[in-house]
């Protein structure tokens, strides 16, 4: 293996030590992770110190990380989720376990759009996190649900990674988008069928009953109470709908095609929700600066643990990359000669593995054409070899300990991300490379 691969392996290792062993925090964790993975650049270590910074600090999703949590902080500071809530509770609280079987549909039905695992567990957490907990959902559950449900984002179509892997090299010559559209939404929908299966399950286990009749405000007062509190989700709506079809017809039409290619729903889906929010509770915001800085002061400490961790997270991928990482775990998927099942596997794992210090999409750019081209070539017909690709690789949302949607859903819950991480690992992450195996074996049929 090469220094990078070793790199990636020290990476992980000391994370998990340093926070589950000497149980320090995360944050640090990922500081000290990222100083390991660049002492593997000897005498050009400092070289790599730079170029993690640099990667990091030209990250979108740090930015729309903290935005994010100051988004969740302000809605909840101002009243407008406890209306949210009472509103959705008027719905759906007499089912049992009901807020999170709604998470989950949603993150389903945004996965497509969104494309984006951050920007699913941001908009869908935003609302159904809070809903969770006030409906007896411990909040490192309700964070973990959410996070497990952001990789739908990749694996439900038609997905920017799903468009990324068609265009590669390896791809291109032997499957179109039509071809594999339908394939990749049933392999998606395997993957909602499990997480619905999580749901049923949590709900018993953790003895999640359904809300008091008389803790259920009347739909018709719920929804005088608390309609303008949902108008902040016009903040969501927005960009969701200018990434849709109608949406980029219409901004082609009037100011040209450059226009949407700079929409990233990551970045717009806090800065609009933030700008709806101080005007739909204009008159909740505090009005001295006193008060402003107690406002301030109580949001502060969530930022220390979710702002390093994130920023160091995206250092370290900057770093192994600039290590070589994405060569020389392509020359390791070249050398493999197995059964289906055996190559399945060992694909599904590797892809598990980059996924957790990149981003799916990232993923899918560096190897996802090589490990495509390794299950076509070990039987595996194009399209059911793509969409076990993209499902392999939508476990990044849930991947410890760089995944951007845990610190996100975390953030949202006020809960430390660590206590997340074996949940995701066990309930998520695993069963999903094994639904990706199952696929590409054809024992999960595509009807395609």
């Amino acid at each position: 293996m090469g220094t990078a691969v070793w790199a990636l392996i020290a990476y992980i290792v000391t994370i998990v030590a340093w926070n589950g062993v000497l149980k320090r925090s995360i944050g640090e964790a990922m500081l000290v992770g990222f100083l390991v993975v660049c002492l593997f650049g000897g005498a050009d270590a400092p070289d790599l110190v730079g170029t993690g910074l640099d990667v990091a600090l030209s990250e979108e999703v740090v930015f729309a990380a903290l935005a994010f949590v100051f988004m969740g902080y302000l809605l909840t500071r101002l009243g407008l989720i406890d209306e949210q809530v009472t509103l959705l509770n008027s719905v759906f609280g007499r089912l049992r376990g009901g807020s999170a079987y709604v998470s989950t549909s949603t993150a389903a039905l945004l996965g497509g759009p969104s494309g984006s695992g951050s920007g699913i567990a941001a908009s869908v957490g935003s609302v159904t996190i809070p809903w969770m907990i006030r409906s007896h959902w411990r909040p490192d559950l309700a964070a973990s649900l959410v996070a497990g449900n952001a990789g739908l984002g990749i694996s439900i179509p038609p997905s920017s990674s799903m468009f990324l892997l068609l265009g590669s090299a390896a791809v291109s010559p032997v499957l179109t988008a039509d071809e594999l559209f339908v394939a990749s939404l049933v392999g998606g929908l395997w993957t909602v069928l499990y997480r619905f299966v999580v749901v049923f399950v949590w709900t018993r286990r953790y003895r999640i009953e359904a809300m008091r009749a008389d803790d259920i405000t009347p739909f018709r007062l719920a929804l005088k109470q608390g309609f303008a509190s949902m108008l902040v989700y016009v903040g969501i709506a927005i960009p969701v709908l200018m990434t849709l079809d109608v949406g980029v017809d219409f901004l082609e039409s009037r100011v040209g095609a450059a226009a949407t290619e700079d929409i990233s729903i990551v970045v717009w889906i806090p800065v609009l929700t933030l700008l709806a929010t101080l005007l739909v509770a204009a008159r909740r915001l505090p009005r001295t600066p006193r008060e402003y800085g107690v406002m301030l002061g109580d949001m502060a400490p969530r930022y220390a643990v979710i702002g390093a961790t994130l920023f160091f997270a995206f250092a370290a991928a900057g770093s192994l990359g600039e290590l070589g990482l994405v060569d020389q775990l392509t020359t390791m998927m070249n050398r493999l000669d197995a059964p289906l099942w055996v190559v399945a596997s060992l694909v599904g794992i590797l892809i598990v593995v980059v996924a957790s210090p990149l981003t799916g999409t990232a993923t899918i750019a560096a190897i996802g054409g090589v490990a495509f081209s390794a299950l076509t070539a070990a039987g595996a017909s194009p399209a059911t070899a793509a969409t076990a690709v993209l499902i392999f690789a939508s476990t990044e949302g849930a991947s410890p300990p760089g995944a951007a949607p845990i610190y996100i859903a975390s953030g949202i819950a006020g809960v430390d991300p660590a206590r997340t991480f074996v949940r995701l690992i066990l309930w998520f992450v695993l069963p999903v490379l094994a639904i990706g195996v199952l696929v590409a074996v054809g024992a999960l049929p595509l009807f395609a």
